[in-house]
């Protein structure tokens, strides 16, 4: 049975805007000429003229990002220092691979405003049109409109966010890794912070990735095409970069169809 793949994850690069300046990456990109100094630490004397088609020795990058950078997979370190019950949350390289290629599911939350926060009545109102019961382990993406203004400098302040009630919907049925096309998988900072202005209300900040302190789970940011998908029926493979003790990885998600 024939394959198809969709790519669910942002290139990187040094002109797209993609994050706050502070966490901007910087991409340095060394030609095959700029490397001839490095070969010749092995090959005194070797110059890009001995090499094949005088081309010199080989292309290169030096990156300075942080692990938040591009499509990325948060651990529940991210979010807090301990998880269900007061364990020791668990850090990127310690994240089962068996959470990280599983059935997805596709939640269609375009329709709801920026700065809106998803309620647990959102999901289960959505898994009801799109007629799927939750299974444990399922991969579940949230397309929000962020994916449409991703590049701009509307992409920061777009899409809804995930609630505490709605992530802990999916968590307490057996979700463990979670996704959208937004910053964040909580509402934009600018929509938080006015409705803590207003309410007084600091449990609000961030309750989305908070509710990782009651069940562990893991999220990806920054996802694109999931405009592509169809509600069901594709897998989702998302293995993060294994970096000790670290609060996320950054991950190539791919969706996969059987056409």
């Amino acid at each position: 049975m024939p394959r198809r793949f969709i790519d669910l994850s942002v290139t990187l690069d040094n002109e797209t805007v993609a994050d706050p300046p502070f966490m901007r990456p910087r991409i340095e990109y060394q030609t095959h000429l700029e490397t001839v100094p490095e070969i010749q630490t092995f090959f005194p004397g070797v110059t890009a003229a001995d090499l094949p088609d005088g081309a010199g020795f080989a292309a290169a990058e030096n990156v300075w990002l942080t692990t938040h950078n591009g499509t990325h997979l948060d651990a529940p370190w991210h979010y807090h220092p301990t998880q269900d019950g007061g364990q020791p949350a668990m850090t990127i390289d310690e994240v089962p691979l068996d959470w990280c290629f599983r059935p997805g599911v596709r939640l269609d939350f375009r329709h709801f405003d920026d700065g809106y926060v998803a309620t647990a009545a959102d999901v289960e109102t959505e898994l009801a049109r799109i007629g799927h019961d939750l299974r444990p382990l399922d991969i579940v993406l949230v397309n929000t409109r962020a994916g449409a203004a991703y590049g701009t400098p509307a992409f920061l302040g777009s899409g809804c966010g995930m609630g505490y009630e709605a992530t802990l919907y999916l968590t307490s049925r057996g979700v463990r890794v979670t996704g959208t096309d937004a910053w964040s998988w909580d509402a934009p900072f600018t929509y938080t912070a006015k409705r803590v202005s207003e309410t007084g209300d600091l449990s609000l900040i961030w309750e989305g990735h908070k509710a990782g302190r009651e069940i562990g789970y893991c999220h990806m940011e920054k996802l694109t095409n999931l405009d592509l998908l169809p509600p069901t029926g594709f897998i989702v493979s998302c293995f993060p970069y294994k970096m000790k003790r670290a609060s996320a990885g950054w991950t190539r998600a791919v969706a996969i169809l059987e056409d």
